[in-house]
């Protein structure tokens, strides 16, 4: 996702609290993207992952065209499985 002060403060924080804070944090923000841009039940978020500000999710090809264009939405990359 794009530049978030919040992120970058919640992840320089060294407290006992502080990875709990930040993992909380990025979770709610990349649900709360995906409910504004989804309906209910048409994705499946597998993950946020905190050291790059992103998240896992399953979703169609239109679907990902919907959140490339998203403003807060920096990268969409298609996962590559390996066989």
């Amino acid at each position: 996702m794009n530049f978030d002060p919040e992120y970058e403060r919640l992840k320089a924080d060294r407290t006992k609290q502080g990875p709990h804070r930040l993992d909380t944090y990025l979770s709610n923000k990349h649900d709360e993207l995906l409910a504004r841009l989804f309906e209910p039940g048409t994705y499946t978020k597998k993950s946020s992952l905190v050291i790059v500000d992103g998240f896992a999710v399953e979703i169609t090809d239109r679907q990902a065209n919907v959140l490339r264009s998203a403003e807060e939405v920096r990268l969409v990359e298609k996962n590559q499985e390996l066989v």
